[in-house]
């Protein structure tokens, strides 16, 4: 670790008086039992010097593999006050792919639990850490302070780097937002902690704005709605579509006076889904675009203009030959990326959208990688999946383009499944019909929610549940 690192805006005092600023006895964050500001710096602190034991220095890079948890989110601000890069992997990568992570981020500092946790549903864990030195390790080579891998939904993962001003800049978006929760007031949060989406709309910017942040016990129906019933103050769900939908298919749905609203963000949410949710428990139901490189861009947090969004304050957003740019100063990648992916300050999203120049509102139209051609036809895989998707029966779908048109469905019975080809037949063009239909009992997704794309890893499913 003697190497010289290149000088970095990475000076700790940014967590101090963003972060962890305020009213030591002030509740900061609710795991189970409610963690005070006050506690919170006493933890952050000795695991500084913990790190600074192990021999990480400012400019150098700590990797925390670790699952939701008072230790991971204590392990991530004590690197970034030490003044080090953080790049943080999913706890439920294999080891193989911590391998392969390990060798593209050279971290100097390994931090993950000692005994590896399970379960799916779990909101939290308790967790024992361990910090591993690696002597191959390097000094950061980049300015940023925040790695992270992109979801590789439809292919291999991007490192993505974020600097400090970027985040304090989507912290301070958030603020901005009408509708989005403020001091005094509670965030419970599904989305991963270690995902743009909970890192920055749920963590950071609850402990910057002195909103409590909250993690469910449990991510089940009933363990999320205990956790918004735990407290009075008026409480934010903040997750992805398919928790939405989950929550929305629940039976006879407790009344809420304290839940506001739900916030997802990852795809788009189903009209049936908003349906049952803002009816069942007389709350909004908003949605957000966002990516990982630059976390949110556009918004709708009351369900008012939907399928419309706002572009969120400080974004520069356009719409060209039908695909979404979004301004950024820099670059967002780390290491051998595609060139043509950022070009004259302008990154292509590769989302297909709309703008309505009456309005302003940015509509999301899917993946432009779902546009493909079928006997010289234009066919749009993402209108195949919402034609599926709606259909009486079905609980989710994915349409990819393999060998032809296939699509992979989760289904209420099985008579729906045998009964899809006849309906698909009155709704959609010869050409646009799958060829081949498959019926999973869930589908596969990413570390963030969203479903995987990738035709061989549904084909795999497919098999393994015809097998079962």
């Amino acid at each position: 670790m003697g190497e010289t690192a290149p000088k970095r805006c990475t000076e700790g005092a940014w967590v101090d008086d963003i972060l962890l600023q305020g009213d030591g006895g002030d509740v900061a964050l609710h795991l189970g039992e409610a963690v005070s500001r006050a506690q919170l710096r006493e933890l952050v602190a000795a695991e500084q010097a913990r790190y600074q034991a192990a021999g990480l220095v400012a400019g150098g890079v700590v990797a925390v593999r670790l699952p939701p948890s008072l230790s991971c989110i204590v392990a991530m601000l004590a690197g970034w006050r030490a003044g080090a890069q953080v790049a943080l992997l999913d706890y439920r990568l294999t080891t193989h792919e911590v391998g392969k992570a390990v060798a593209r981020l050279t971290p100097q500092l390994v931090v993950e639990p000692v005994t590896d946790v399970s379960g799916t549903l779990r909101g939290f864990f308790d967790v024992t850490t361990r910090v591993t030195p690696l002597r191959t390790g390097r000094p950061a080579a980049s300015q940023h302070i925040l790695l992270q891998l992109s979801s590789g939904s439809t292919g291999p993962s991007k490192v993505i780097g974020r600097t400090v001003g970027s985040l304090l800049a989507e912290i301070d978006r958030y603020g901005q937002l009408d509708g989005f929760p403020h001091r005094g007031e509670r965030t419970v949060v599904l989305a991963s902690i270690v995902h743009v989406l909970g890192l920055v709309g749920g963590l950071l910017y609850g402990l910057a704005s002195g909103t409590q942040v909250v993690l469910p016990a449990r991510q089940t129906v009933d363990g999320i709605l205990k956790a918004v019933a735990a407290g009075d103050e008026p409480t934010t769900v903040l997750g992805v579509p398919s928790q939405a939908a989950v929550l929305a298919a629940a039976q006879n749905p407790p009344r809420l006076p304290q839940l506001r609203r739900m916030i997802t963000g990852g795809e788009l949410v189903r009209a049936d889904v908003w349906e049952r949710f803002t009816h069942g428990y007389d709350a909004e139901l908003g949605v957000m675009y966002g990516m990982t490189e630059a976390g949110v861009i556009a918004a709708d947090l009351t369900g008012s203009t939907r399928p419309g969004l706002t572009p969120a304050p400080g974004m520069r957003v356009r719409v060209e030959e039908g695909q979404i740019l979004l301004g950024l100063p820099e670059s967002p990648y780390v290491g051998p990326s595609d060139p043509t992916r950022f070009v004259d300050g302008w990154l292509r999203t590769k989302d297909a959208g709309s703008f309505d120049d009456a309005t302003g509102l940015l509509t999301v139209l899917g993946r432009l990688d779902s546009q493909v051609s079928v006997g010289g036809l234009k066919v749009d895989l993402s209108e195949v999946e919402a034609s599926i998707s709606a259909l009486p029966g079905i609980t989710g779908a994915v349409v990819v383009q393999g060998t032809g048109i296939e699509a992979f469905v989760m289904v209420e019975e099985r008579a729906v499944f045998d009964g899809l080809a006849d309906c698909l037949a009155a709704r959609l063009a010869p050409y646009k019909r799958p060829r081949t239909l498959h019926v999973l009992p869930e589908l596969p997704r990413t570390a963030t929610g969203k479903p995987v794309r990738n035709a061989d890893v549904l084909r795999a499913a497919a098999r393994s549940a015809a097998g079962v």
